[in-house]
């Protein structure tokens, strides 16, 4: 006959009769005969409960039972750390950052999708679901890419401005959204910014108010593959913000620039003003006699002062970050060819945000007869 466990309880009774028996004077194995069980069995539950009473094991139970579950809810946090110390800063806002997040825990810390989905907040429905939905913005998401790749330093809003000139009908918020989902990003240069102040004897800051009011000029640096140097000078219209021209060459005098504001006035007619800083080739003697009669004002912007002449110090700084700082020519020639397609590309292709994002070569086209008429005005 199969012999049936001892509970706690039971045996502390049974060692309680044993002894009373024993107190009596009944010896240990008339006792364990009459309990049915042997003397080893005796002295090994007397060795551990001995001196116990019920109430006493009830109570170690319920201590036993608050510490396994004490164990249990520490390993459960320090299991939650590690799954949080895995997953690193950043929040999981949206559904597929967290679903790489679960799968990303499940790897690294081997544990089940349930733990990992209950650590990380997110519902196993979500974690397992599946859009079974055509992706109705993968061409879009397409095109931005390749805008992307072919103007690496635009922005969501002039990516904007560029999907409506090619047809496409969409919110601007929305090309955010797909911008941001697509991991595309403009890393932003930090340049230090100069307070614009006024100067008694600087220049007059003349604002232009018309097409051909006011141009301004000056030149920028580069080199080639073999280390020698570029010198651009690009000419920009201040109201509409034509880049005019973008001459390149090694060196520049006085005569070069005759010749280069010469062509420009026989293309689109005499400026009221002109604004250039005070280098040499701007301030020569010919060049001042020339414009004067010419007709043309001059504005000198005071040394130093380059914000002063801020239309085409912008324009230089979009020229430097769009292709200049992308590009390494290998001559002169190839230089030519390249900067005037930015040229072409920047007054007659992209958005101006100062414009509403119109291309300077819109703007300028949509300039009434009144500017016509104003800039014959200030000529006079």
């Amino acid at each position: 006959m199969k012999k049936t466990a001892q509970s706690p309880e039971q045996i502390i009774r049974l060692l309680r009769e044993a002894e009373v028996a024993l107190s009596n004077g009944v010896t240990v194995g008339e006792v364990c005969k009459q309990k049915g069980i042997s003397e080893a069995t005796y002295y090994r539950w007397k060795k551990e409960y001995g001196g116990m009473q019920v109430d006493h094991l009830r109570r170690l139970k319920e201590l036993e039972k608050e510490n396994v579950r004490l164990k249990k809810l520490v390993a459960e946090q320090a299991l939650d750390n590690l799954i949080l110390k895995e997953v690193g800063q950043g929040k999981l806002l949206s559904p597929e950052r967290r679903r790489a997040a679960v799968r990303h825990v499940q790897q690294a810390v081997r544990i089940s999708e349930r733990r990992a989905c209950r650590a990380l907040d997110q519902a196993r429905s979500s974690q397992r679901f599946c859009s079974t939905k055509p992706q109705r913005d993968a061409a879009l998401v397409a095109e931005l890419k390749q805008l992307s790749r072919k103007h690496p330093r635009y922005g969501y809003r002039r990516m904007h401005a560029l999907l409506m000139r090619e047809g496409w009908r969409v919110n601007r918020k929305k090309v955010q959204r797909l911008w941001r989902d697509a991991g595309l990003k403009v890393v932003l240069k930090q340049r230090k910014r100069t307070r614009l102040g006024s100067s008694e004897n600087g220049c007059t800051r003349k604002k232009a108010e018309h097409k051909n009011h006011v141009w301004s000029y000056d030149f920028t640096l580069d080199q080639t593959s073999d280390g020698r140097r570029l010198k651009l000078m690009p000419v920009v219209d201040e109201y509409t913000r034509e880049c005019l021209v973008i001459e390149v060459e090694r060196r520049f005098t006085a005569r070069d620039v005759i010749a280069t504001l010469s062509y420009l006035f026989r293309l689109h007619g005499e400026p009221a003003y002109i604004r250039s800083d005070n280098g040499p080739e701007f301030i020569a003697r010919a060049v001042k006699q020339w414009l004067t009669a010419s007709g043309v004002k001059t504005l000198y912007i005071e040394p130093a002062s380059p914000w002063q002449n801020a239309y085409v110090e912008s324009f230089n700084g979009k020229l430097e970050d769009e292709l200049l700082g992308q590009e390494l020519f290998t001559s002169l020639r190839e230089a030519k060819v390249l900067i005037e397609q930015y040229r072409l590309e920047y007054t007659h292709h992209r958005p101006h945000s100062a414009l509403r994002y119109q291309t300077p070569a819109e703007f300028a086209a949509s300039c009434t007869g009144a500017d016509a008429a104003s800039a014959t005005s200030a000529r006079t």
